[in-house]
């Protein structure tokens, strides 16, 4: 007797199809999984063995085999007890075999038989969807799954639940989608007194999604100016939210089902590992900049991640993707994020202060600063120096446009970005690149001699000279100009050529 359910397998945020067989033959009474489960899928078993006798329901005294296909694809995870036991239930005949095979199922088990939410239904509901099947969950990741409109997601609570719709005793009505969640502790622009200069860079940054790094005196508020980014930045069209939240769903950071449309804000800690950051470890998961999708990554003390961690930065800043290799597998993750980084001028932190610095100035600065290499300062469009804020401006009242107000420049300059960049694969004038670029930067003879001018003045490298023009062109965009003029490339200039020793 063989019975057929269907499941799915984790490779980065996309699920694979698995077909999930019972065979139920004459024999030594056994239960065995095969088809490369990892110790997580073997222990099914006895969970399912367990949920069963629970039930009420003995496995007969033969040998019962499952095998999960294909059986070259490696299995990980506990979402495979639902299905193991659907196919069981089948091979039996209490349950119709023809409804688990119109079914993706994937659910965790406990010993009495109640379903444990799992990570990853978004993902396997849009397989169930392409499949042309309806996908069983348990009832707390229902929420998520739901937003996936092509797909009929059933939430249950337990196995027997389950039974009774099978058997059409008492059916189960579809999961609804989880509320749209929203940031009520927002925080405003106009809480930043004075560093004028640096709100500015903040919202070019935000505009053309440009990495920037600040570079000032402890307590300057560099970590205050970076946490009032995602207030500024536009809220995530749908096709964004939803790419997004499938990495949080592989990661298991979804809240209740509810998919947010505020730009993600992750800000790790100096001693995060790389694997944390990048990604990897048990079941190759996605590390901070896979998680900072569409959104921001805010490292706070730069100089102060291992040298390892920032220099594995480089390639996902200009890929937009990272690839996560082992020996067993190659796990994709996009990571399209915006990079803002924050660091001391030195270790004491007090460089640029005469009446507080260190009697090591200018070494100082120089030794701490030098932990970032050349190749990963480089790819900062915007370096900004935020110098401290007097005593006397801390009681003056609010001065600057407030967080609203220069949100809405920014949502009319990523419109008219997204306008340019229709028929491209580009989405901001920081992924513009070859003869794109040229195309939208134009050809203003004073723009481009300014440019040329401080290229050879300054040294610049050809990614530095490109990254400078993608600024002036969300600049432009900002001002609402069709074309780059000079005092946009003057602009940009400025932000790109205070250098890490100058602050």
């Amino acid at each position: 007797m063989v019975a057929h359910a269907y499941t799915v397998a984790f490779e980065g945020v996309e699920a694979r199809s698995v077909e999930v067989q019972c065979a139920v033959t004459p024999g030594l009474p056994a239960f065995s999984i095969v088809g490369l489960p990892d110790k997580a899928v073997s222990e099914a078993r006895d969970r399912v063995r367990a949920a069963l006798s629970a039930l009420a329901i003995a496995l007969p005294s033969k040998r019962i085999t499952i095998n999960l296909s294909p059986a070259d694809l490696p299995k990980e995870g506990s979402h495979f007890d639902l299905p193991i036991a659907l196919s069981l239930l089948a091979a039996l005949e209490i349950i119709p075999k023809d409804s688990t095979a119109q079914t993706v199922a994937l659910g965790e088990l406990s010993l009495d038989g109640h379903l444990v939410p799992v990570q990853g239904a978004l993902p396997a509901a849009m397989t169930a969807a392409a499949d042309n099947r309806a996908l069983l969950c348990p009832q707390a990741s229902g929420a998520e799954a739901a937003w996936v409109a092509a797909c009929r997601v059933i939430g249950a609570k337990s196995l027997l639940d389950i039974m009774h719709h099978f058997s059409g005793q008492s059916l189960l009505s579809p999961a609804e989608p989880g509320e749209v969640a929203s940031d009520p502790t927002a925080r405003d622009l106009r809480d930043v007194k004075g560093q004028e200069r640096a709100k500015r860079a903040l919202e070019i940054a935000a505009a053309g999604r440009h990495h920037m790094i600040l570079i000032g005196s402890p307590g300057a508020g560099k970590s205050m100016l970076a946490q009032r980014l995602p207030g500024i930045l536009p809220p995530l069209t749908p096709a964004e939210a939803l790419e997004t939240s499938m990495i949080h769903s592989i990661a298991g950071v979804l809240e209740q089902g509810g998919i947010s449309r505020q730009r993600p804000f992750r800000d790790p800690h100096h001693t995060a590992s790389t694997a944390s950051i990048i990604g990897g470890g048990r079941g190759a998961k996605p590390g901070e900049v896979s998680l900072a999708h569409n959104g921001v990554l805010f490292l706070d003390e730069f100089p102060e991640f291992p040298r390892t961690v920032l220099e594995t930065l480089r390639q996902p800043i200009e890929t937009g993707e990272v690839m996560i290799s082992r020996a067993n597998a190659h796990v994709r993750y996009p990571c399209r994020f915006l990079l803002t980084a924050a660091a001391n001028p030195c270790k004491c932190g007090y460089l640029t202060e005469p009446n507080r610095a260190c009697s090591r100035a200018p070494i100082c600065g120089e030794d701490y600063l030098g932990r970032i290499s050349g190749p990963l300062m480089d790819r900062f469009d915007l370096r900004i120096e935020v110098p401290p804020v007097g005593f006397e401006d801390l009681d003056l009242p609010p001065t600057g446009d407030s967080s609203s107000e220069v949100a809405a420049r920014v949502a009319t300059a990523r419109r008219i970005q997204t306008e340019r960049f229709e028929t491209t694969s580009a989405r901001t004038n920081a992924d513009a690149e070859g003869q794109l670029l040229d195309e939208i930067t134009g050809d203003d003879s004073e723009s481009r001699d300014l440019l040329t001018r401080a290229a050879n003045r300054f040294g610049l490298s050809a990614r530095g000279y490109h990254r400078i023009l993608r600024v002036a062109r969300t600049i432009a965009d900002l001002d609402q100009s069709p074309d780059v003029r000079r005092p946009h490339v003057a602009e940009a200039l400025s932000y790109r050529l205070v250098s890490a020793k100058e602050a």
